[in-house]
Formats: C-alpha cells, sequence, structure tokens
C-alpha cells in the first residue's frame, strides 16, 4: 500500500495524553521527500538488531527488508549513506558475535551494490572514509551500543556521530521509544533531521489509522498482563467498537469475573482494575470480550517451553491445570467479530505461540484476519515474530517493527526519537 505524500502524520508537544487529546496536536513531520539528499551526507538510524544462528549469520532479515524503501530511496536521489544500528545488548563492549559484518552482506545482497563496512562508529578512520565516498554509495557504522555512550545518550559520542551528517535520518522506530545517542543526542548537532519512510509508516498505521478508523474497529490485546497492557485499554475504549481479550491476562478478567483459573497467572491485585475496565467498557457500549474456553495443561516448563498433558476446558480451569491458550469456542467467535470489522489493531500474542500445542488460538485468529477485508495493523514484538511464524504475515496491511515502541505510542507516551524531529 503506497503513502500519500500530502497525508497528516501524527505527532504531539505532548504524548503523556490519552489518544483522543492527541487529535489536538496532528501535525506532519518532515521526511526525507521535503529534503534535497543529493551530494549530502545523510546519517539514517536504522533498527538492524536482527536475530543471529549459532553461526552469527540473519536467521530473519525482516527488519533489513523494512529500511529498504528509505535506502533506496537515498540511493536514488544521490545521497551518501551512512547507516547506523545496534545489534544485540553488548553493554559497551566490543563482542565479535554482535557484530554488524553479517548484516552488510545481507544488505548488500538486497541492495545489488557493494556496502562499505567501518569497523567504527566514529574517530578520524571513519571520517575520512566517509569523505570518500561517492553519491549512491553505502556504508554501515559497527555496533552502535560497542560505545558506552549510545545508551547514555552522552552528548560527546552524539556529536562524534553528528560529525559525519548533514542530514540526519531516523527510520528505527524500534528504538524511537528511547532516548540514545543515535535516536535523540545527535538532533542537538545537526540542522536538518527528518524521518524514513519506515516511520512515516508506523505513524500513520499507529497514529492516523487508529484515531480515525474505519467501522466498526476492533482491538485485540493479549500478552501476559493487564498492567502492562492498562493504557493501551483505557485509551481505545473511546476508539474501539470491539475488545477482544486473549494471552494470560484473560485469566485476570475471568478471576475477576468469579472463575476459576487452576495454576494460571492472575495479578491478584488487578483484579478491581479488571472490574472496573470491564464496566467501563459496558458504559461506554464497546464490545468486550474475554474468552469462554481455554487450552490448558497439566504442566507448563516455561524455561523449555514445553507443555505435558493439554485438553480444552469452558470458563473454569480445574485445580492443577494452567492455560496456554484461547480455546476454539472463542476463536469462532472472535473470528466472526474479525469478519464484520473494518479496521483491526492487534497487540500481544492469545497464547504461548512458541509451543505447537498451544499456538492455534493466535495462527487461527490470524487467519481469520487474514481471510478479511479489514486494514490489519499488527503490533510488533513477539506478535509479529507469531504472525511471520503463521504463514499469515504476507496478508497483513501493517505489521509495526516497534514492540515496545509500538506499546508505548499507543499509550500515548512521548517518543523521543520522533518528537526531536523536524516538523512542517
Amino acid at each position: 500500500m503506497l503513502i500519500n505524500e500530502n497525508l497528516s502524520l501524527i505527532i504531539t508537544d505532548n504524548y503523556d495524553v490519552s489518544l483522543k487529546k492527541l487529535e489536538i496536536f496532528v501535525k506532519r513531520i518532515k521526511t526525507i521527500r521535503d529534503v534535497d539528499c543529493r551530494g549530502k551526507k545523510v546519517f539514517v538510524r536504522v533498527d538492524f538488531n536482527v536475530p543471529l544462528n549459532e553461526y552469527s549469520a540473519v536467521s530473519d532479515d525482516a527488519r533489513i527488508v523494512a529500511a529498504l524503501p528509505t535506502i533506496e530511496y537515498l540511493v536514488q536521489s544521490g545521497a551518501r549513506v551512512i547507516l547506523a544500528s545496534h545489534l544485540g545488548r553488548p553493554d559497551g563492549e566490543r563482542m565479535a558475535k554482535h557484530s554488524m559484518s553479517s548484516v552488510a552482506k545481507i544488505l548488500a545482497q538486497y541492495l545489488g551494490q557493494s556496502v562499505l563496512f567501518l569497523q567504527n562508529c566514529v574517530g578520524e578512520d571513519v571520517e575520512f572514509a566517509v569523505s570518500k565516498m561517492t553519491n549512491g554509495s553505502v556504508a554501515l557504522l559497527e555496533n552502535l551500543r560497542f560505545y558506552a555512550g549510545e545508551t547514555k545518550n552522552d552528548p560527546e559520542f552524539a556529536k562524534q556521530l553528528a560529525a559525519l551528517a548533514d542530514i540526519y535520518v531516523n527510520d528505527a522506530f524500534g528504538t524511537a521509544h528511547r532516548a540514545h545517542a543515535s535516536t535523540e543526542g545527535i538532533t542537538h548537532f545537526v540542522e536538518t533531521k527528518v524521518a524514513g519512510f519506515l516511520i512515516e509508516r508506523e505513524l500513520e498505521f499507529l497514529g492516523s489509522r487508529v484515531l480515525d478508523p474505519e467501522r466498526p474497529f476492533t482491538v485485540i490485546l493479549g500478552g501476559a498482563k493487564v498492567s502492562d497492557k492498562i493504557n493501551i485499554i483505557n485509551n481505545l475504549l473511546d476508539k474501539a467498537d470491539n475488545l477482544l481479550i486473549g494471552g494470560a491476562m484473560a485469566f485476570t478478567f475471568l478471576a475477576a469475573n468469579g472463575h476459576k483459573t487452576g495454576t494460571s497467572l492472575v495479578e491478584k491485585d488487578k483484579l478491581k482494575l479488571a472490574k472496573d475496565v470491564l464496566k467501563t467498557a459496558e458504559d461506554k457500549d464497546v464490545n468486550m470480550l474475554i474468552p469462554t474456553d481455554f487450552v490448558v495443561t497439566d504442566e507448563y516448563n516455561p524455561e523449555k517451553m514445553t507443555v505435558n498433558e493439554v485438553k480444552v476446558v469452558d470458563s473454569d480451569i480445574p485445580d492443577g491445570w494452567c492455560g496456554v491458550d484461547i480455546g476454539p469456542k472463542t476463536v469462532e467467535k472472535y473470528s466472526n467479530v474479525i469478519t464484520h470489522s473494518r479496521t483491526i489493531l492487534w497487540n500481544g500474542p492469545l497464547g504461548i505461540f512458541e509451543i505447537e500445542k498451544a499456538s492455534r488460538g493466535t495462527f487461527d485468529v490470524a487467519k481469520a484476519i487474514a481471510s478479511s477485508e479489514a486494514i490489519s495493523i499488527i503490533g510488533g514484538g513477539d506478535l509479529g515474530k507469531a504472525i511471520r511464524k503463521s504463514g499469515y504475515d504476507g496478508y497483513m496491511t501493517f505489521i509495526s517493527t516497534g514492540g515496545g515502541a509500538s506499546l508505548e505510542f499507543l499509550e500515548g507516551k512521548e517518543l523521543p526519537g520522533v518528537a526531536a524531529l523536524d516538523r512542517i
């Protein structure tokens, strides 16, 4: 789906407000379309924090692919493209297993041209190499988190990064909620700072499409804890027509309704909160559904990610049994709602999808969305992995690249990496 170049994107002067108030602050962020990049050194913060296998080879290149439209546009515009990312958590130490060198090889294959891999991020050697770049060439810096100054947002390190740039581009939505040297600090030392196409799409779908959805608008929330999603729930109860609950957080709602939950995860200190949410949904005429049946197991090992015997039970979960997925009746009920929806926002898996016996709920709901005509907006993180594992990722309208960032944005919190960019 192409993005309208005149589309208004979401940015606020104060993110710590509910989504309904964001409409007051809608403004357009400048993007790479708004600046002349030819012959300029363009520093692009990308999110190449990709999983590596035991041989240090890239095992999932989805984040690399997601950054290609921005990189290719800059190359075709005659920019001198300097890419920077983190990989893993080396905590300020240089570690071979976290080197960006393997990413450089994959990127070169996708671009169809050589990528200059620089073994440092700052210093005279890097500045010299960048000064010799030609229009349309691409360089990739070594792992930003080999430097302690990155996560500490050290001004000196940020200033050294800025020395490489005429223009700064942030296209790493997955780290936009972190005020790091390469996402926020650098913007204090570069005059022109704009968004790439990936952040533009993230803001379109998580912002504009949620604030003004085609209706009926259905929100699906999974994950472990009600406390992790309460801000999203409160924000979206003013927007949603339907709210479908899954994941371990469902057991807190189940307990709040007086049902037995066996050994399932229940936030006992959040039972009143769960009751309040149910009452608020009723008052706002939101069709809020919690699972009516579950896949349960008599033994779940979270370290080995295994379950023993499984069975399906209705509502009450027997003593000694733990819920690990929504059941088939719930899937059918949720699928019926999905079929009649025009916009769907989904954040968080509905079961322990990593385990085959506990994956059907998530995968079958993904199938229902893939078969629908709705605009489907999928949260990142674990849910993004689940959707790709289900095989239905190609049928989704948009899958966010940011787990924590998408969560915080939907909560209405400030994203430092976006707030620092220029506006029109």
